[in-house]
């Protein structure tokens, strides 16, 4: 795991160094793809032990940028839903998120430029955890989110600077807002009693989109957000995908999140999947 995230930080360095900067193309300029992972195992009269396995995954991926002489727009959107089956168990949700992010930039002749930004986050379907009854002391499996339970809206507006499509990073002012309504009492609004929670302070976000070689892109984005009553403390959303295109429609994908939010969990959380499997360009 400290390979990977070593690897993940030296790819963007030593692409940079390497990139000659381009004149800007200016108009739309849209990527969308989907993808379609599968694993099964299969056992008949297997004696050294183990379950039937049954595992999907499903990506939707887009990036959407209008450049104009003195404007820059990007939208920015990821859908993932995947589900696993273990034996004769019912399918257990593996992977459910939403992201979109849509930051509009103008070109007033500085080194950075003022922006304004909209980012949504949140999942589509129930989340469970196996959690101990406080009477009986055995382990239940009990519902922890729903759709838009958690959600998170951030508004902000700064400055950012960006180098042709490949790299974007800004800073700025930011409103957050926390909606948490059936299940606000597993602290997503960092109260029980409290179904949503507004707060103010700083945002920042970098997105990198780096071809490493011929067949192979980085992409990563990070978001960063700390209340002003407590600057101390940031909220990180860090997303990584490397991916390496096989053919027109095969490609094998190693993915790294992590998350740190003090209000699910002092705990940084991390999730790694590699995957091979079906990735088609809608456009």
């Amino acid at each position: 795991m400290h390979r990977t995230l070593f690897l993940l930080l030296l790819i963007p360095a030593i692409a940079l160094a390497q990139t000659e900067k381009k004149p800007p193309e200016y108009g739309w300029k849209n990527t969308l793809v989907a993808g379609l992972n599968v694993a099964q195992v299969s056992l008949n009269n297997w004696t050294q032990g183990g379950e039937n396995t049954f595992a999907w995954t499903f990506l939707t991926a887009g990036q959407f940028l209008n450049q104009q002489e003195y404007s820059l727009w990007s939208n920015n959107l990821k859908v993932t839903y995947g589900q696993t089956k273990l034996g004769s168990r019912e399918f257990e949700k593996t992977d459910d998120e939403l992201f979109f992010e849509s930051i509009y930039s103008y070109n007033i002749g500085w080194k950075v430029d003022p922006y304004v930004a909209l980012a949504l986050r949140s999942q589509l379907t129930p989340g469970y955890k196996m959690l101990k009854d406080p009477v009986t002391q055995q382990d239940v499996r009990t519902q922890t989110s729903g759709l838009f339970d958690p959600g998170y809206l951030i508004e902000a507006a700064g400055f950012t600077y960006s180098y042709e499509d490949m790299l974007a990073t800004r800073v700025g002012v930011a409103v957050k807002e926390t909606f948490s309504a059936e299940f606000a009492q597993f602290g997503y609004t960092g109260d029980v009693t409290k179904t949503s929670r507004v707060q103010t302070g700083i945002e920042t976000g970098t997105s990198l989109k780096i071809s490493v070689m011929e067949n192979i892109l980085y992409t990563s984005q990070l978001n960063l957000f700390s209340a002003f009553e407590t600057l101390d403390e940031w909220d990180v959303r860090w997303d990584n995908t490397i991916t390496a295109k096989v053919n027109d429609y095969i490609n094998a994908a190693i993915n790294v999140l992590v998350v740190h939010n003090i209000d699910q969990t002092r705990r940084t959380q991390l999730k790694e999947a590699l995957a091979l499997g079906i990735r088609y360009s809608i456009f």
